[in-house]
């Protein structure tokens, strides 16, 4: 069989956890042996062979699922979107959020199957009586790229002008509310003698009032960086004292996954989606309240807690790419793709003939 990863509408989500996703399931299942194919094959036995992935919830991916059906194709949708974490995101949303709900139902009902990253979102997909079955698996993370690294801890350090001493915590998400930032303003007011780096960035149309506002009276030792590229971002993973993550609502968050993997002190909000993965005091530290977090990050930042570096790693390290490649293949195989690729009649046809010439 073969794997055909549809890039259409990659270039809007590239700076996103979708885009992220997207190029992970690449190096995944590379790392596990399958062939990939640029597009989609015609209809035909190769086609009936193939696998599409499918990533984004845009118009064209919706297309291109009927394009797949028509030719004989598997198709796998990626959950990574739900209506829950649509809302407190951009101008609009929370008035969109029903639609978005029904548009995400039309879009994953196209796939024979959906993969969503997390049990709490698998739950919620659940919810929405898809009618299709719904697989958990992480969209993983590089750690042969994203690890503990001296030589990138002093280039970010010298980058942003930190001196000997200088604690800096940083986190990383789109400008919005969801993602926590008016409380990472707050926090840093709270905090002075502590540099706040703030790493994404979202396009100014879409700001909510509520960010504008955080953004435009954030206090001095607050540092909105944009967006950076992967390798500043690792950078300042292994260069920074601290990562806060304070994100309302995830399905998985790459993100997360990104910190632990270089071994930075990780403090996130005590959400549902990390309940079954992400134990407190054992690979994180959670907080539910901006006192707590607070409270917390005081404590880290002054080695007042036991280092999570090595658990926290090891979760990475369990969601690595080579782990998220066989599951991929387990997923295929209890959905019957890989035995229909062996069945199929034209793969018979094409094994009869092979074994006639080897006669």
């Amino acid at each position: 069989m073969s794997v055909c990863i549809y890039h259409g509408g990659y270039d809007t989500v590239r700076k996103s956890g979708v885009g992220k996703a997207l190029e992970h399931q690449t190096a995944a299942l590379k790392s596990a042996g399958l062939p990939l194919v640029d597009q989609l094959p015609p209809a035909g036995p190769e086609a009936r062979e193939c696998v599409v992935h499918l990533n984004t919830v845009l118009p064209s991916a919706l297309l291109a699922a009927a394009r797949a059906h028509a030719r004989g194709c598997k198709v796998v949708y990626y959950g990574h979107s739900t209506m829950e974490d649509f809302r407190n995101s951009f101008l609009g949303s929370n008035l969109l959020a029903p639609l978005f709900k029904r548009w995400l139902i039309l879009c994953y009902r196209q796939g024979d199957v959906v993969i969503t990253p997390s049990v709490y979102s698998r739950r919620i997909l659940m919810g929405y009586k898809i009618g299709r079955p719904i697989y958990t698996l992480s969209n993983g993370i590089d750690t042969d790229f994203f690890k503990p690294d001296a030589d990138r801890a002093a280039r970010f350090r010298t980058r942003y002008s930190l001196g000997e001493g200088q604690k800096c915590v940083i986190s990383v998400g789109h400008w919005m509310v969801r993602k926590g930032l008016p409380d990472f303003v707050e926090l840093a007011r709270r905090m002075p003698q502590v540099r706040f780096i703030w790493f994404g960035q979202t396009d100014d149309a879409l700001l909510t009032d509520e960010i504008r506002q955080a953004m435009e009276a954030a206090p001095g030792n607050v540092l909105f960086a944009g967006y950076v590229n992967a390798e500043e971002l690792c950078d300042a993973y292994c260069g920074a004292d601290a990562f806060v993550f304070l994100s309302h609502e995830e399905t998985e968050g790459i993100v997360v996954l990104e910190a632990l993997a270089c071994g930075i002190p990780t403090l996130l909000r005590d959400i549902p989606v990390y309940d079954n993965w992400l134990q407190d005091g054992r690979s994180v530290y959670k907080a539910a309240t901006l006192d707590q977090f607070e409270s917390r990050l005081k404590d880290m930042l002054a080695g007042h807690l036991p280092s999570l570096k090595d658990g926290g790693m090891a979760v990475a390290e369990a969601r690595s790419l080579r782990q998220i490649g066989q599951g991929l293949c387990r997923i295929y195989a209890s959905s019957g793709f890989l035995e229909a690729a062996k069945t199929s009649p034209e793969a018979a046809r094409a094994e009869a003939a092979a074994k006639k010439r080897r006669a």
